[in-house]
């Protein structure tokens, strides 16, 4: 894997606070990519020209982060016929409703494979786009099924959620609970 196999592009500087962990996810399973700030609105020639040439350039999938009207993984897909990613990202006014909405709604013919809002979706991106480069690279996909088994892993090892938490005594005290202290009686429980 010598040049980027993913585009992680978003609509505006804003949206890299989400994004980041699009691209972290990928340098940790050691995919390259490439990070590109392009509108679907203010710089649709652009845009359009990222699409059009992402598979000359090498690039294998794409993955669009836009919030508000988020027409830009649309827009991708539009232009290039290489697995387009959406990721709506959480705006204020609408907690990112309007940008899941305008990432999912991609008439038949157009499709936009949209994740969830935010930091999830961002990194659900990232893994379902090292899931299709894996189908032609194994040692990805030795990464990506051993990444898989650590969180699987990471679950099976810590299964109490209330472990080392700060739990309220029935008088107000506030004490931490570790896994080898008994549990406190569920009556005292607030």
């Amino acid at each position: 894997m010598d040049g980027p196999l993913v585009g992680v592009i978003m609509g505006s500087r804003s949206d890299w606070d989400t994004m980041q962990h699009a691209v972290e996810t990928l340098e940790d399973l050691g995919i390259p990519c490439e990070t590109r700030v392009l509108s679907a609105h203010r710089t649709p020639d652009a845009a359009a020209e990222y699409a059009k040439t992402a598979e000359r350039r090498g690039l294998k999938v794409v993955i669009a982060g836009a919030g508000g009207a988020a027409h830009l993984a649309g827009a991708m897909a539009a232009q290039t016929h290489l697995p387009v990613l959406g990721v709506p990202i959480e705006s204020h006014a609408l907690r990112g409703m309007d940008s899941l909405l305008s990432t999912v709604q991609m008439p038949a013919g157009i499709p936009v494979g949209t994740l969830a809002i935010g930091r999830a979706g961002a990194v659900n991106a990232s893994l379902l786009a090292a899931a299709v480069l894996a189908l032609e690279d194994e040692k990805l996909r030795d990464r990506l099924l051993h990444l898989r088994m650590s969180q699987s892993q990471n679950v099976l090892e810590h299964p109490d959620p209330t472990a080392g938490r700060r739990t309220r005594g029935p008088c107000g005290p506030i004490f931490f609970r570790s896994a080898g202290r008994p549990p406190m009686p569920r009556s005292w429980r607030i």
